[in-house]
Formats: structure tokens, C-alpha cells, sequence
């Protein structure tokens, strides 16, 4: 993710911060030295840190319950609004998805009577009411921010885990792509909510009001997306015919089949068609600063990058690209020739179609090799 630092890598996922949230604490920082000094400041950043230490928990949390029906996270990140952990796919189960979208607020239900039993089963109010309190105990704030943490996550309204929660118990009652719309409309009106409450209480509530409303959508439209290429096989969706570079060709031929076509993607193949390698634009424009028209461009190209045949499921190729973040897919036949690519870019055209016409269906098609040097 851009503008993310890696700090750590637990069970598999890399822990990602986001300058953001370093800007955020020293905002937080700057705040409290402000109102009360050097002690006030450490504090507030100490507590902000502790905070989210407790959001990175509950993110593992879903992790965790994600790993146990085979699903990987490659990477979490965390934000100034809370963390994100991308795993590779939600639980196709209605009855899996609940319990890894329960996961993380009992997390937090678990680090809330810890803290409360520490305490003696002593929470004062003022923590519970007041989180920026600095006479409330540090461990009492901490406390009563994870019992918001499960209140605010639980409120059934997509994308929060309540709404993941109310989306697997509508889907174990009707078709999945309805719950998902249900989750995802009851997402976007608590995003007005939260943005009208913003206006006249806190502006951080905008901030999340915005988040709220673009994941609620984008939710509902990966899902009718999902649903409308059910069953294609992965031509139905490729580029093709595409231009290629041989083994043989230099950054002097890459640049001519860039201006000459409006591809982005170069695959470099042998004489026999298959693939051996991929030269991007921007790889391009990195290699023509680097050496002379002559460079070969098996010098500069990438190299291993994922392939997938034709025939197979097109669902199936969206995972693999969204998992291994390449910049394209390279298409097989059974001969494992190239045929084609599959790229974010026209995955994204793609989408966009079905947001003009949600009823627009896709449909197969045969596709057959290009040219090239």
C-alpha cells in the first residue's frame, strides 16, 4: 500500500503503518503539550499507542479467524481511523464469515475485562464518557476504548463488523449479493449520520463518515461484479490480441511498440510463444534511464510473474491477481502459449460497466494470438 511503512511481519502478514497515522500522533502530541505540557503529551501519545495496539489485536483477531478456514492476509495496515487487514477473500460461508467478523470485537471484549479485572471491576465513568480525560486512569481509558471499540464495530451497518455480522445472518436467509446490498445501504446511511453529527460535534466523524460510504459501496459493487462474471472463463475478460517482444528485442524496439500501440503491459515471449517475462511502461521508462536503445530487454524485464489458463474460472484469476498484486496476469492456452493478459486496468473497465448498467452481463468470447517483434 503507498505511503505505508512495514514495521513488522506476525504469523505471516506484514504489519504496515501509514504516515498518516505518524502525522496523527504527532497532532496528538502537539495537542496535548499545548493544553498540558510535556507529561500531557507523553500520555496522550502513549495512550493513542496503546490504543492501537489494541486495534492492531482486534485485526488479528479476524486474522486469525480467517487463517482458520484457509484464508492468508498477506498484509495490515493501520490508519488513523483504525486498521485494515487485507485478506485475500471473504469467507465464501455465511456461517465463516460470522465467526471471523466476530472475532475481532471479542478481542477486544477479552483486553476490556483484563484491563477491568486488573483493576478490581473499578471503571469510572468519567473514562467511560470522557476517553481525552487526563484525570481518568491511562488503564481505565484504555479499558473503556475497547468497550467502544465493540459498541462502534458491532453497529450493524457495512463495512463494520456489525455489518459483516448482519450481511453473513441475511445470507444464511436469501441470496448473498442481496444481503451484501441490505449490509451496504444500512453502511451508507449511518455514513450520513456520522457526517451530519460531524458537522455540529467532532470533524473526525466526516473523516469516517467518508470511509464508511466509499467501503459500503465498493462492497457492494465487488459483489455484483462477483455475481455477474460467475461462471466465465477467464478469456471472457482478457486482452487480446496482445503486442509482444521477443527474446531478441532491445529497449529501442519496447519504446516503438509503446508509442505505436496503447498498451502498457509488453510481454516478452520465445520463439514458440511462450512467455517469458513482462516489460511495464513504467519498468520501461525506469530502464530508458538507466541504459542505451540497444539494452536488451530481458535485462530489464520482470520476471515469474503469474499465469493462468484461458479456460479456468474467472473468479479464480481476480484472486490471483488481487493476491499476488502483479501488474498483469499472463494468459495461457492448453499449450501454454500466451493468448492474452488479464490487468487491473481493465478489470476496473470492467466494473465500471456494471456501475452504469448493474444489469449488464458478460459474456464469453474466443480469443486468439498477436504479433510482435
Amino acid at each position: 500500500m503507498p505511503w505505508s511503512i512495514p514495521v513488522a511481519r506476525i504469523a505471516g502478514t506484514v504489519v504496515r503503518i501509514h504516515v498518516t497515522f505518524l502525522l496523527f500522533l504527532v497532532w496528538i502530541g502537539a495537542g496535548q503539550w499545548r493544553s498540558g505540557g510535556r507529561e500531557a503529551a507523553v500520555e496522550g501519545v502513549l495512550f493513542i499507542v496503546l490504543l492501537f495496539a489494541c486495534v492492531l489485536a482486534h485485526e488479528f483477531g479476524h486474522i486469525f479467524a480467517a487463517k482458520r478456514y484457509g484464508i492468508n492476509t498477506p498484509e495490515v495496515t493501520l490508519w488513523p481511523i483504525g486498521g485494515v487487514a487485507s485478506l485475500e477473500r471473504i469467507p465464501d460461508n455465511p456461517r465463516e464469515e460470522l465467526v471471523v467478523a466476530i472475532a475481532g470485537p471479542l478481542v477486544n471484549v477479552v483486553i476490556a475485562g483484563l484491563i477491568i479485572l486488573f483493576l478490581g471491576f473499578s471503571l469510572d465513568t468519567a473514562a467511560m464518557t470522557e476517553l481525552d480525560n487526563p484525570r481518568a486512569g491511562l488503564m481505565m481509558r484504555l479499558a473503556a476504548a475497547n468497550i467502544f471499540l465493540v459498541v462502534f464495530n458491532m453497529i450493524p451497518a457495512f463495512p463494520m463488523d456489525g455489518g459483516r455480522v448482519l450481511r453473513a445472518a441475511l445470507a444464511m436467509r436469501m441470496n448473498y449479493a442481496d444481503a451484501t446490498n441490505v449490509a451496504a445501504r444500512i453502511g451508507q446511511g449511518a455514513a450520513f449520520l456520522f457526517a451530519f453529527l460531524g458537522l455540529f460535534w467532532n470533524p473526525m466523524l466526516i473523516i469516517i463518515a467518508l470511509f464508511i460510504y466509499l467501503a459500503a459501496s465498493a462492497e457492494a459493487q465487488d459483489v455484483s461484479f462477483r455475481g455477474a462474471t460467475q461462471g466465465l472463463p477467464v478469456h471472457a475478460g482478457m486482452i487480446s490480441p496482445v503486442e509482444t517482444l521477443s527474446t531478441s528485442s532491445t529497449l529501442d524496439d519496447a519504446v516503438d511498440l509503446m508509442l505505436r500501440t496503447s498498451q502498457k503491459e509488453f510481454p516478452v515471449v520465445d520463439g514458440s510463444g511462450m512467455p517469458r517475462g513482462l516489460l511495464t511502461r513504467d519498468g520501461l521508462i525506469v530502464a530508458l534511464r538507466q541504459g542505451g536503445p540497444m539494452t536488451p530487454v530481458l535485462d530489464v524485464m520482470a520476471r515469474d510473474l503469474p499465469t493462468i489458463l484461458d479456460w479456468q474460472p474467472f473468479d479464480a484469476a481476480v484472486a490471483l491477481l488481487n493476491r499476488t498484486r502483479a501488474p498483469a496476469l499472463l494468459v495461457l492456452n492448453r499449450d501454454q502459449r500466451l493468448i492474452g493478459l488479464l490487468t487491473p486496468e481493465n478489470l476496473g473497465e470492467m466494473m465500471m460497466v456494471r456501475s452504469i448498467r448493474p444489469d449488464w452481463r458478460f459474456r464469453g468470447r474466443q480469443s486468439y494470438v498477436q504479433g510482435g517483434f
